[in-house]
């Protein structure tokens, strides 16, 4: 059993509301997460309120509000990002939109201050920002304590009246001492007592499994990655081999050696289903329409499946390896914007969802925890610590286009008419990517912050044609796009491996967009990122040597023209390209 929260997360939308309740209980104290218009009155056993993110803008008449009353208790409330804004707005102040946004680092200058929230905190620090509102006048009795470059209002007290707020996420791990701060809120201002132990979950994930499926069996599509091997292991223990089942669904949209990989596996059959996802995805090219089609194809399989093997005679329900994430990304809260669609979110896994004929024990956890868990079970760490692979597969690396279009050149560099999916401000953003001539990840933040129309810049690093005589073309996904892209991923790795690259990273994307010259239609984005529980991301430079030897090998792969270098943090662009 849970005790009773000490401290309440208000969910106004934002990506990252379920981390911070997280980040709270793993200072030892148990948070949970309400809907943010929840009244003051039921908030007042918590001993402390934050105020989440989140992708509005406090002006907006549909925008998350909240309870004014939970500022005049004298209860302890911080706001975060979206949270300072909508606190300073109730409480008389003024909020606008800046001149430019502010996404990923940032340098925070922080006054030396004896309010308990900063307490040892003064000076210069690395913080994390994803915001283009601002706050810039603050309301009466509160003090600016805390600036950057670009934001005058990062961070403001009250302390007489127990109200703070930062413009920047504590809560993220770019945030060089944003634990401390989440410490002093809690224990210094709220006076919480450690009530909570966040290691050994497999407990209690499996009797809350035993309660879910009561005397039905569960039966698993599993991917061989992390999240479905995890959540399918502690069905079995929590269940019994006899009452979980295991299909892995051969989609064609696989890398190299991953089928051979998962035939391994205890207790998994391989369902061929290559042409069946092909056929359905001939001609797509918009992301989202990809994404639900795989989804749905998923649903049609399981259905196939669930009738050829008899399991309708049997009271079943789908297990699922779904992962915190997934479900804030595509739009799972009720306030949360729509980044990408995931596979298990699609509407025929809503139905099941709807109707209880659905487990998915790892839904709250992020991927470093269910890595723990997976540890908990003394599963192989071969298996525990592969990089994370996307549910659609190489799908949503193989980006495709409706028409042909060249590159245009600018001031900024060369926008190419190739779009991904980003997140800004909380909110999915759907634009093109800008392509640069030198590796400089500073100059590329810089650039996101200032420019609107791209969410994402690209280093080139090698190619057969210089830019101008590149373009995109009309593409879609092809068995013969998608092997391209299964080679340059599989040089990609084993070179990464070789070198020792890849324990470096969290995860290695390779992505193939449609961007060359005749002879050569296709070029490959390198994405090596570092992150914790894939909320937010950090590009991460690659050794200069490896990086040449990795361009040579991919430059004589047939039909690719060009290397890219993906020089985007998380936010503003996603991990995956689509």
């Amino acid at each position: 059993m849970n005790p009773n929260p000490q401290i309440l997360v208000l969910d106004a939308g934002g990506q990252y509301c379920h981390l911070i309740a997280r980040k709270v209980r793993d200072l030892g104290v148990y948070a949970e997460v309400r809907p943010s218009e929840t009244c003051a009155s039921e908030l007042s056993s918590a001993k402390g309120i934050i105020i989440s993110g989140g992708p509005s803008s406090v002006y907006d008449p549909e925008s998350p509000t909240v309870d004014p009353a939970i500022f005049a208790r004298g209860q302890a409330v911080l706001g975060i990002c979206y949270g300072q804004q909508l606190m300073a707005h109730l409480l008389g102040g003024e909020v606008r939109k800046g001149d430019k946004g502010e996404f990923g680092l940032a340098t925070l200058d922080l006054d030396d201050t004896s309010d308990l929230l900063f307490a040892g905190l003064g000076g210069q620090q690395q913080v994390w920002m994803s915001h283009r509102d601002t706050v810039c006048e603050v309301p009466e009795g509160f003090s600016v304590v805390g600036r950057t470059a670009t934001c005058a209002v990062a961070a403001v007290a009250a302390p007489a009246r127990n109200l703070y707020a930062v413009q920047f996420h504590p809560e993220v791990v770019q945030t060089r001492r944003g634990k401390e701060l989440l410490s002093n809120f809690v224990f210094r201002i709220c006076h919480a007592v450690k009530d909570w132990d966040a290691r050994y979950r497999a407990p209690l994930i499996e009797q809350e499994i035993r309660e879910c499926a009561g005397a039905r069996k569960v039966f698993f599509f599993v991917s061989g990655g992390v999240d479905s091997t995890v959540a399918f292991s502690l069905c079995m223990r929590a269940l019994g081999e006899d009452r979980v089942r295991g299909v892995y669904v051969d989609t064609g949209l696989m890398r190299a050696g991953e089928t051979d990989f998962v035939r391994r596996m205890a207790g998994v059959s391989v369902e061929d289903a290559q042409q069946q996802f092909l056929n359905a995805l001939a001609g797509v090219t918009d992301p989202e329409q990809k994404r639900h089609i795989i989804g749905e194809e998923f649903v049609r399989v399981q259905e196939r499946v669930i009738e050829g093997r008899r399991l309708l005679d049997e009271q079943w329900i789908l297990g699922q390896g779904t992962i915190y994430p997934d479900t804030i990304e595509s739009g799972g809260t009720k306030k949360a914007a729509l980044i990408k669609t995931h596979h298990n979110r699609v509407a025929g896994i809503q139905k099941l969802i709807e109707t209880g004929h659905i487990v998915e024990p790892l839904k709250s956890l992020y991927k470093d925890e269910v890595r723990e868990v997976g540890r908990e079970l003394g599963l192989d760490s071969e298996l525990l610590d592969r990089h994370p692979f996307p549910g659609p597969g190489l799908a949503i690396r193989c980006l495709c286009s409706e028409f042909d279009a060249a590159v245009r050149q600018t001031a900024d560099g060369w926008v190419l008419p190739v779009h991904s999916v980003g997140v800004q401000g909380d909110s999915r953003s759907y634009a093109p990517v800008l392509c640069i001539d030198r590796l400089d990840h500073a100059c590329a933040t810089d650039l996101i912050n200032r420019l609107t129309h791209v969410n994402r810049v690209v280093a080139r690093v090698a190619g057969h044609a210089p830019m101008e005589q590149m373009q995109v073309r009309a593409s879609s996904l092809t068995p013969d796009r998608l092997g391209r892209l299964r080679a340059a991923d599989a040089t990609v790795r084993r070179l990464s491996q070789r070198a020792g690259f890849d324990r470096q990273v969290w995860q290695f994307p390779v992505i193939l967009i449609p961007l060359g010259t005749l002879a050569a239609p296709d070029s490959i984005v390198l994405r090596p990122i570092d992150s914790v529980d894939g909320m937010t991301a950090q590009s991460v430079p690659m050794p200069p040597m490896l990086l040449e030897e990795i361009c040579g090998e991919l430059l004589k792969h047939e039909g690719i023209g060009g290397v890219f270098y993906d020089l985007t943090h998380k936010p503003p662009g996603t991990i995956e390209w689509e």
